[in-house]
């Protein structure tokens, strides 16, 4: 991610404005230092361009994609970070490009170990609690289809057989997703079992 650029103009405002435009942002998302003041000079004479700074200033977002951009650089993949969504207390990012295997792991589970480092860069050194989310080629999304798809199957077994079945272990945030999912569907009732990496969901008949 570039952060900073030299920027000229007629004007500071306008150099400001052409630093910002090219680091995609608007003159208001960036911070800037003048280097050189503009001269108009006489009839066109000793005239000279405006010169600044202009740089995004850090912010928890910004650290979390640049430990992302780091880890895609030392694991020698070809792919970007793009920011789906930020505000003041949480990012969204996504990892696109080709062979992102490595960085998904089996069913996410290296990728939850990304989002956890680059939450712990996000936080580093900042009071209260800044939430970082890591995607990678839409991997959650098409994750948590299929285990909606499961957690509707399963559910059907427990009310076909009228018995509580146990799914694999989990991690927390597919366990929510299950959670969730089952809440909708009438009869049946989740809870989870087991400790750490072994704890799983049971979907139970619900009592009446």
């Amino acid at each position: 991610m570039i952060r900073e650029v030299i920027a000229t103009g007629k004007t500071v405002a306008i150099a400001l404005e052409n630093g910002a435009a090219e680091l995609g942002k608007t003159p208001d998302q960036v911070q800037h230092e003048v280097l050189e003041e503009g001269k108009k000079g006489l009839f066109g004479i000793g005239a000279a361009e405006a010169k600044v700074r202009v740089f995004i200033p850090e912010t928890p977002a910004i650290r979390a994609v640049e430990f992302l951009e780091k880890l895609i650089e030392n694991m020698k993949l070809h792919a970007s970070v793009e920011v789906v969504s930020e505000t003041e207390e949480e990012v969204s990012l996504n990892v696109v490009g080709q062979g992102l295997g490595a960085l998904i792991g089996r069913r996410g589970d290296v990728l939850d170990s990304v989002q956890y480092l680059a939450t712990l860069s996000a936080n580093l050194g900042r009071p209260g609690y800044y939430r970082v989310s890591v995607d990678a080629q839409g991997y959650r999304a098409k994750r948590a289809e299929t285990l909606c798809g499961m957690a509707r199957r399963m559910a059907e077994k427990v009310l076909k057989y009228h018995r509580a079945f146990a799914l694999d272990p989990m991690s927390a945030y597919e366990r929510r997703i299950v959670h969730a999912e089952c809440q909708k569907i009438e009869g049946v009732t989740t809870y989870s079992v087991g400790e750490g990496a072994d704890r799983k969901i049971v979907i139970a008949p619900q009592k009446d």
